[in-house]
């Protein structure tokens, strides 16, 4: 599970204190599970209702976490599986495979002509999919259809899904349209997290792919993730393709706006004044984000709208503003 900021600022100040050099048995004991794949396996089957016979999936395991066991686990739960990715060697995790290079997996979906595929990150906590054309299928989407299927079911906790400030415009309109309320969080999984301990919700992710089943798991799970989507193909007998329509993605322009003072960005009305200007002009077919990185000196710049022309050229002008308004000194 993920520390709240507040444990982690505690850890940081600890390490800057003179080693302790305490004594094993004041540490613990190893204790080692010679079973715990095992476990895992059964515990991700043991959240599925139904098998996935007939659907043919390619897993991309980015050489990472998932190489052993996502393939096992669909192959358990009846799918038929291409694999890539899958030769970790130490040294090639996320080299040119998984979530972050989609290439591949597209390429191979289409060729093998399977159903959909899978694509997980090094450590196998996210997981964005590929339709039987090759279009992504990124986590806005996923949690889209995820979400819509639980409502119905009766198992999305308060008819509520936990998504950050940097999810898709069209997720937002598509769980209203719903009867879904969406609450925002700030970037990263653990206020997600946070978020559904906070309120009780069953479901929460973000665009990135990291989604989070509270209900069995307390982080993103790439592999539950990819067999929830892939149980959903099933039980609906649509293709995925066809399941992502849930809700129309708006063209999204993200600028990283470097050289200037994060500090001075709330304080700025010159800066406020264009954001509201844009969000006049965009209305409700629209939407902009600034914030400052966390952990970079740079001011991120994010619009979204009807069309990307709009999008690109709004986003633009804003950088341009944060540009010349918070250069810093």
């Amino acid at each position: 599970t993920k520390l709240p900021d507040e444990v982690e600022d505690r850890i940081e100040a600890a390490m800057q204190e003179p080693p302790l050099a305490p004594l094993g048995g004041d540490v613990g004991r190893i204790v080692r599970f010679a079973d715990a794949e095992d476990r895992y396996v059964m515990h991700l089957l043991k959240t599925l209702d139904r098998d996935l016979t007939g659907l043919h999936v390619v897993l991309d395991c980015a050489h990472g976490a998932a190489s052993g066991i996502s393939p096992r686990v669909f192959r358990d739960a009846g799918a038929t599986v291409t694999v890539i990715g899958d030769a970790p060697d130490g040294l090639n995790i996320n080299d040119g495979f998984g979530s972050t290079y989609l290439e591949r997996l597209q390429e191979a979906v289409v060729a093998a002509g399977a159903d959909f595929g899978v694509a997980h990150d090094g450590d196998a906590d996210r997981a964005l999919a590929v339709d039987h054309t090759g279009a992504i299928i990124d986590g806005d989407v996923i949690m889209a259809i995820l979400a819509v299927s639980m409502k119905e079911a009766g198992t999305l906790a308060h008819d509520t899904l936990v998504a950050t400030v940097m999810s898709n415009l069209g997720l937002r309109l598509a769980m209203k349209e719903h009867g879904i309320t969406l609450l925002e969080t700030a970037v990263g999984d653990r206020y997600v997290l946070e978020q559904l301990a906070a309120t009780g919700s069953s479901l929460g992710g973000e665009q990135s792919g990291h989604i989070i089943f509270s209900e069995h798991s307390t982080t993103g799970d790439g592999i539950l993730t990819g067999l929830h989507l892939a149980r959903e193909v099933i039980r609906t007998g649509k293709p995925l393709a066809e399941l992502a329509k849930v809700m129309t993605v708006y063209p999204q322009v993200l600028i990283n706006v470097s050289g200037v003072d994060r500090r001075g960005l709330g304080a700025n009305e010159v800066v406020a004044q264009a954001v509201r200007d844009a969000e006049s002009e965009l209305g409700e077919h629209g939407r902009v984000l600034l914030r400052p990185s966390g952990t970079e000196p740079l001011i991120r710049v994010m619009v979204e709208a009807a069309d990307a022309d709009t999008a690109a050229r709004i986003a633009g002008d804003l950088a341009a503003v944060v540009t010349r308004e918070l250069a810093a000194s």
